[in-house]
C-alpha cells in the first residue's frame, strides 16, 4: 500500500506491507539485507519496536488510530530497543532518512492508501 503525509503533501512509502499477525510482528524486518527507498512495513497493533538482530538502522514512525503521528524515532541503530510510545496503535518502519527527506513529525497525519492504520 501507499502512505501519505496528509500534513506535509508528501509520499512517506510507496511500497508498505502490513504485519498484523503475532509471527509477522515478531519477525519485523529480521532477515532483510535493507529496506530499499520507498519500501515500508506497518505493524500494527505496536507500540515499540526493537532492531535487535538486524543489520541496517531504521526510521519508524508512531501513530495513532487516527493515522496522527504521535511519535518518532529516526535512524534507529541495529541491536536497540525503541521507547514505548503509549498512544501509539501502530509502527511504520522505513528505510533510515525517510522521516526527514518527507518532513514528516509529531502531529502530522498520515494515510494508507489501499489499507489504514487499523
Amino acid at each position: 500500500m501507499r502512505v501519505v503525509n496528509r500534513t506535509r503533501g508528501t509520499v512517506v512509502g510507496e511500497r508498505v506491507r502490513t504485519a498484523q499477525t503475532f509471527l509477522s510482528r515478531l519477525a519485523g524486518l529480521l532477515g532483510t539485507a535493507a529496506i530499499a527507498e520507498g519500501e515500508g512495513l506497518w505493524i500494527v497493533p505496536c507500540r515499540s519496536v526493537h532492531t535487535l538482530g538486524m543489520r541496517y538502522p531504521i526510521d519508524v514512525a508512531f501513530l495513532d488510530a487516527r493515522g496522527v503521528v504521535v511519535g518518532i524515532l529516526e535512524r534507529l541503530p541495529p541491536n536497540r530497543v525503541g521507547r514505548v510510545f503509549r498512544d501509539a496503535r501502530g509502527a511504520l518502519e522505513l528505510r533510515a532518512g525517510t522521516i526527514a527527506a518527507t518532513g514528516t513529525g509529531p502531529g502530522d497525519r498520515l494515510e494508507f492508501e489501499g489499507g489504514g492504520p487499523a
